[in-house]
């Protein structure tokens, strides 16, 4: 018998265990099961023993008694949006979050409380309606659990700062049942833990966040210009200029990629290389307009999605760039400037992706977040000024070995202009051991790992 025989046995046996759980279980041979261990990430392929969907922090502590005392590992799957495949298991239980998304909007104190199931998309749309944002990240389907846990990059991250930032508590059950709020007053290691560094030794059930004054308008510039040849290196090279200029309410991402075959892309433009110049302006609209206004003419644009829009649809306008069930190896790493030889390797890499879909991230960093001390969260990285996100993004399976190697070689060969340092929520498969922990954590190595083993000393949340 193996050890998913065993577990499903053990299931039928303890059936009666599960009984008080006001939420849902989904058993191998459940009509729902095939779709529930499914996440974004079309390459995990694993099969949970048990997958339980709680309603309440109750059920959440109830689900994780019965692992432990099962003797069953336990992952937890928040909006499921998950590259590295950590939400799901193989044989084990997961506790899928997907259910537990309600929102509350304090208005006057500007304080958001979010459920852990909670997605970009459902904080988007409960404080627009007050005017109000809390910084997250550019897909509104993305979970905004890990998205936190590992930082949490967005379009307002120069002028308020990451979402690890702006949280400020966090209520979890930990693998002993027991629930505790984390705050800078409260279990403040906790607290210092689960902003940016990837790691919950526990579930979480509520996420409470500072809000801050955004849209319902903003300007956004999202414009592909012409990548042939010299004029991909002449476009980079100006939106770094534009960037180290730009004040804290502008936030600017650039990436290298081809223009997808898909009916919104200009049939002209399809299949041609491009360098995005992407950015918002979160102050006044018309403004903004003004401002950015040299991110879309310094050259003629392939194409140009600019313009004032709501800044819900702001945030949805690369959703459609990462459907569900696609492949996607993404791999990360900081470099200490974007000079001459950076943007020439970067574009000769470019030019080498075996996907269409594929791009490589140009994050410029700065502002708000880099003013935030560097002991201050266990973020690993706030001090070098570009983070790259390298993103193999395909569909067939025959193709997985030869982009990930793609992914691989641009993070091997981009390495001698950083110290090492990645971005938590941009991990591969998290398959480097401890060297890659270490290389996401930085100097934040021992205390991340020890505050873990205070909280999850059985290692039970992986």
């Amino acid at each position: 018998m193996n050890s998913l025989d065993q577990y499903s046995h053990t299931t039928v046996v303890d059936a009666q265990a599960l009984m008080a759980l006001e939420g849902r279980v989904i058993r191998p041979g459940s009509v729902d099961y095939e779709d529930a261990r499914k996440i974004w990430n079309g390459m995990i392929d694993r099969r949970p023993a048990l997958i339980i969907r709680p309603h309440s922090a109750a059920d959440v502590a109830y689900a994780i008694n019965f692992a432990r005392e099962n003797g069953h590992h336990v992952s937890v799957r928040g909006g499921g949006h998950n590259v590295s495949g950590k939400a799901l298991n193989d044989g084990g239980v997961v506790i899928d979050m997907s259910e537990m998304r309600a929102v509350e909007v304090n208005v006057s104190e500007r304080i958001v409380r979010a459920e852990g199931g909670a997605t970009i998309g459902d904080l988007d749309g409960a404080t627009q309606p007050f005017g109000l944002a809390v910084p997250m990240g550019v897909v509104s389907k993305t979970g905004i659990a890990g998205l936190t846990l590992g930082g949490g990059m967005g379009w307002l991250r120069n002028r308020y700062g990451l979402s690890c930032d702006n949280l400020l508590a966090v209520e979890m059950v930990t693998w002993d049942g027991r629930t505790l709020r984390a705050s800078a007053d409260t279990n403040s290691d906790l607290f210092w833990l689960m902003r940016g560094s990837g790691v919950a030794p526990g579930v979480v059930t509520t996420f409470e966040y500072q809000a801050h004054p955004v849209g319902p308008e903003v300007m956004m510039v999202f414009a592909l210009h012409d990548g042939e040849g010299e004029r991909a290196g002449q476009a980079l090279r100006f939106v770094r200029e534009f960037a180290e200029q730009a004040p804290d309410s502008v936030s600017i991402l650039s990436a290298l990629g081809y223009v997808p075959s898909a009916h919104h892309f200009p049939h002209e433009a399809q299949g041609k290389p491009y360098v995005l110049a992407a950015a918002m302006y979160s102050g006044d609209a018309a403004e903004g307009e003004r401002i950015l206004q040299p991110l879309r003419d310094f050259a003629t644009p392939l194409v140009d999605f600019s313009g004032i829009m709501p800044y819900s649809q702001a945030q949805t306008l690369y959703d459609e760039d990462y459907p569900d069930g696609g492949r996607y190896y993404w791999k990360s790493l900081y470099v200490n400037h974007l000079g001459v030889d950076v943007i020439d390797q970067l574009v000769t890499l470019s030019r080498e992706m075996p996907s269409m879909g594929s791009t490589i991230d140009v994050w410029f960093m700065g502002g708000a977040t880099a003013r935030v001390p560097a002991e201050a969260t266990s973020f690993g990285n706030r001090y070098s000024p570009i983070m790259l996100g390298i993103e193999s993004n395909w569909d067939r399976a025959d193709e997985d070995e030869a982009n990930i190697a793609w992914a691989r070689r641009v993070a091997d060969v981009m390495s001698v202009h950083s110290d090492g340092t990645q971005y938590a929520n941009f991990p591969g498969l998290w398959e480097g051991g401890d060297a890659q922990l270490r290389a996401t954590y930085g100097a934040h190595y021992e205390r991340v790992l020890g505050i873990k083993a205070k909280y999850d000393p059985t290692g039970a949340f992986g």
